[in-house]
């Protein structure tokens, strides 16, 4: 990895955007989480990140005193949204986007829960198509399921830019996790995303996409490619998830082992729905 960016200091992207990194790296956020900042003479904030004293002095000084229109919320995990509460009360400003999480998480599935800010509470939740706009700017939401069941992306309309929150990023894959994450539902959006025009997107983690469509469709090959290896390894004999992970995922980050873990299960659960394997005493097999 090139030598990460500075946290904390407010980054130009293009005349609209600007760019503050939290100072949150870790082998699941990658450099940090992406704040990025829309607008000139009054503004949008997305994704104003972990509830970070020393994140939200960023904003505040990148912000320098102008109007906040709205703090927009690609979703609500605890990387991602935290910062929002205390950004509000400083500036004013409603908290808008994605809905809260109606997908409970349970058993197996504790830890991810943990993932989440169960304090996020919107002022207005925004559905695919509904707009929020300041002088010279407007984002439109994307509805985006599939990371999570309620991710949005944002559409700069003025310059065709698309920030893509979690959903694609800059650096890796996407973590599906059930039952709130759904595989079919990602699939899906990324199709949606791929037929769109955007010239760039913005990600919440890593750099900014240049050729997102290329990226798009080479993220479609490679869940297709996964699917492929679990079916052909079901039809061998039934496997664990464990032992799908141990096969499929060779020289794995032992950090990263129960990401994989989680999207492994979310293509099971897709092909269960689809009728193609099926579960038996913790075992998967084709059906």
């Amino acid at each position: 990895m090139a030598k990460p960016p500075p946290t904390g200091v407010a980054v130009p992207l293009e005349p609209l955007v600007t760019r503050v990194l939290a100072p949150n790296a870790s082998a699941y956020t990658y450099t940090g989480t992406q704040t990025h900042i829309v607008g000139r003479d009054d503004v949008a904030v997305i994704d104003p990140g972990p509830d970070d004293a020393g994140h939200l002095a960023a904003l505040h000084a990148a912000i320098a005193g102008r109007p906040v229109r709205a703090i927009l919320i690609t979703h609500h995990h605890r990387d991602h949204s935290p910062a929002a509460r205390a950004l509000a009360a400083a500036t004013g400003a409603p908290i808008v986007g994605a809905a809260a999480m109606v997908r409970g998480v349970a058993g197996e599935g504790a830890a991810v829960d943990a993932a989440f800010d169960r304090d996020y509470a919107p002022d207005r939740v925004l559905a695919d198509g509904d707009s929020v706009s300041g002088d010279g700017w407007t984002l439109t939401a994307l509805a985006t399921p599939g990371h999570t069941s309620q991710h949005l992306a944002y559409a700069l309309e003025e310059s065709k830019a698309l920030f893509s929150g979690d959903h694609v990023m800059g650096w890796a894959t996407s973590v599906i996790s059930p039952p709130d994450g759904d595989m079919g539902e990602y699939l899906a959006s990324l199709e949606t995303m791929l037929a769109r025009d955007d010239r760039v997107y913005y990600p919440g983690h890593g750099e900014a996409v240049e050729r997102p469509q290329r990226l798009v469709r080479g993220m479609l090959g490679h869940r297709k490619q996964r699917e492929g290896q679990i079916v052909r390894l079901l039809g061998t004999a039934p496997h664990t998830v464990a032992a799908l992970v141990e096969r499929m995922y060779v020289g794995l980050d032992p950090r990263l082992a129960g990401a994989a873990a989680r999207s492994v299960l979310a293509h099971l659960v897709d092909l269960e729905r689809r009728g193609v394997a099926t579960q038996e005493e913790g075992a998967w097999r084709i059906t």
